[in-house]
């Protein structure tokens, strides 16, 4: 008899989790069908001590800046904000930050992505607590043989259908070391907690192609790069998160204005201005270029943690002269 005693208080009590964790995926989902993504994100730079420890000081006196630029929003603790190499309370805590000097209508999309599903889970509940109001979960990628679409689809289905908050899909091949399948993106745009993806590969044909399959869906393409910001506009994407932004926010949010309003030409003319600075501070000289960019333009970038280095001689007079050449130093 008490046994069954037991037995039915336990039932109860899992009968009680069971619908708070619905409820909790119900708000989220319809969090995710209002939330609007459009517009341009600088994915905000980890600033450093010379001990190499966080320093919270100069990350506020960024947020400072930032705060004036018509910026929809910051991500946080994406590739620019050098995640991997932070712990998991470091993570949490830099979003914490963020959210308490955030300003209100300002959207935080914070970095939850790991290698298992069951850390991204845990990581996602703890950014949603610290204020985040949306996620991006990157690829897991170390096993990358075997991170076919099956495998994809299963991460991020257990992720969203968990997460307490929207989930934004993330692909960066140059990171990963793989593309997140389309027919993987297409079948995931359907789950409602499911609200977009940035997509940084470069490749229009295929930004495209997502907008175009699932425009019956309400799912939003960000631009993951602003070299090919226009382009991306062009063929259907709401926005980009950019890391030129974390140094030409308020050039780049200009570019976003034109498009959005058809003046090509003009996007077009700052559009190529944009190309060298960006390939710079991305794909060619990486973090620790962007940071010593932010240096120039009066934002505090810093050393990276190691094991990045700092730029040679060599390397920062070719960061110059891309920025120089195109009229921005």
């Amino acid at each position: 008899m008490q046994c069954v005693r037991v037995w039915s208080s336990l039932s109860r009590a899992a009968h009680r989790a069971a619908y708070r964790a619905a409820w909790t995926r119900t708000q989220s989902h319809a969090a995710a069908a209002r939330l609007d993504l459009s517009g341009i994100y600088p994915p905000i730079a980890t600033p450093f001590t010379a001990m190499e420890d966080v320093d919270y000081q100069k990350l506020e006196e960024n947020l400072h800046r930032y705060a004036k630029i018509p910026f929809k929003g910051l991500v946080v603790q994406g590739s620019n904000g050098e995640y991997p190499y932070l712990t998991e309370e470091e993570r949490v805590e830099v979003v914490r930050t963020v959210r308490r000097s955030l300003p209100t209508g300002k959207l935080l999309m914070a970095g939850s992505g790991c290698e298992s599903t069951g850390a991204t889970v845990q990581l996602t509940e703890k950014m949603a607590a610290a204020g985040a109001d949306a996620v991006l979960v990157v690829t897991p990628c170390f096993y990358k043989g075997k991170m076919d679409s099956c495998a994809m689809i299963h991460h991020f289905s257990k992720v969203a259908d968990s997460s307490p908050v929207p989930v934004v899909l993330y692909s960066v091949p140059a990171n990963t070391g793989l593309e997140l399948p389309l027919d993987a993106v297409l079948q995931l745009s359907q789950h409602p907690n499911i609200l977009g993806i940035k997509d940084s590969g470069g490749d229009i044909t295929r930004i495209g192609l997502i907008v175009h399959k699932t425009k019956t869906q309400d799912f939003q393409v960000l631009a993951g790069s602003a070299g090919f910001l226009m382009a991306a506009y062009c063929v259907g994407a709401v926005g980009g998160v950019c890391a030129l932004a974390n140094v030409l926010g308020r050039e780049l949010c200009e570019l976003e204005r034109l498009c959005v309003s058809g003046r090509w030409e003009e996007a077009r003319v700052l559009q190529q201005r944009f190309i060298e600075p960006n390939a710079a501070v991305t794909r060619k000289l990486g973090v620790p270029a962007l940071k010593q960019a932010m240096e120039w333009f009066g934002f505090h970038g810093g050393a990276c943690r190691s094991p990045l280095q700092p730029l040679t001689e060599a390397e920062t007079q070719q960061l110059r002269q891309d920025f120089s050449s195109n009229g921005w130093l």
